[in-house]
């Protein structure tokens, strides 16, 4: 079964000047696609260039080089306001920090209700105010909390009323930037469980971009592991947990808290060295097993394809 690519992100470089002469390469040459329906997770510690990648793909920075397409249309290649326009109305983002994000001047009825007005989806008040009602109810609010100030909820609502936000403009695709990093443990799961409901109503696709990588494999259906400004690895969510190969990835899963003081007593963390890895050649993008890719050089692609088949 063919499955529709809805983002392709090819050779993509984000590169910041850090003084006079050195570079900063935040995102340094990344390949991946997005299908339609799917939420692809990007993990990797801080630091990594993983927000800065979300922030690239919907053109908050432009991109140094390298192209993203979405359905088929280079995003960094619109110009125009009125392009810039339709294409912010297609692709939305939910950030990292519930209070920084939401205006503390604007009711919430006003935030929600923004981007609906910059695009002319509502003919009057009266239209406006049923759809932010709506809105809420939709996230798991009510329509009381409509004329309150984001300073009158807790970081799990205002994460509610940030995703009420980019439902509003009805897209088709979200990046949420770290959505629960922000918020307590016992919030994040409601969230998450939110987002996925969300998404079978609605058919949306996500982005999902965490370092928490327990949350992401509950959430994600593929996941692409970051590592200073490069992915390192990308499988399906099972697969990657099942079978990690690179030794970064080995090592995240390796910090994974488990609730059982037995595993935890006896939990060996692997520590990353990239000094193991061959230096040889320049190492590349490359397949082990259909759909499990590996940035190796070809000894490490031997290396790795043995490894699995004796697993």
């Amino acid at each position: 079964m063919s499955r529709e690519k809805l983002l392709e992100v090819k050779n993509l470089k984000q590169y910041f000047k850090s003084g006079r002469k050195s570079v900063v390469k935040a995102v340094d040459g990344l390949n991946f696609d997005i299908y339609k329906g799917e939420t692809f997770g990007l993990v990797g510690e801080s630091g990594c260039g993983k927000s800065t990648t979300g922030r690239t793909i919907i053109r908050l920075y432009d991109a140094t080089d390298g192209e993203v397409l979405f359905k088929g249309e280079n995003v960094h290649a619109k110009k125009s306001r009125g392009e810039l326009k339709k294409f912010n109305r297609k692709m939305q983002m939910i950030f990292q920090d519930p209070y920084a994000s939401l205006n503390p001047r604007m009711t919430v009825k006003d935030i929600i209700a923004e981007g609906m007005d910059i695009h002319g989806l509502v003919k009057n008040e009266k239209e406006r105010t049923e759809k932010v009602h709506e809105l809420l109810r939709t996230v798991g609010l009510n329509k009381e909390h409509a004329n309150r100030y984001p300073h009158e909820f807790s970081g799990g609502q205002r994460q509610r009323i940030g995703i009420a936000r980019a439902l509003a403009v009805e897209p088709e695709f979200i990046i949420a930037d770290e959505p629960i990093s922000a918020l307590d443990v016992s919030i994040q799961a409601q969230v998450v469980n939110l987002m996925k409901k969300l998404q079978k109503e609605r058919g949306l696709t996500y982005l999902f971009i965490a370092h928490d990588l327990s949350m992401v494999k509950y959430i994600s259906d593929r996941i692409g592991v970051m590592y200073f400004g490069k992915m390192v690895e990308l499988a399906e969510s099972d697969e990657l947990y099942k079978n990690p190969i690179h030794p970064y990835t080995k090592s995240l899963l390796s910090a994974i808290p488990l609730p059982d003081p037995d595993y935890e007593r006896n939990r060996k963390r692997v520590p990353y060295d990239p000094s193991i890895h061959d230096t040889s050649e320049e190492p590349e993008f490359r397949e082990v097993r259909p759909g499990h890719w590996v940035l190796c050089t070809t000894k490490e692609f031997e290396q790795y394809k043995a490894e699995l088949e004796n697993k």
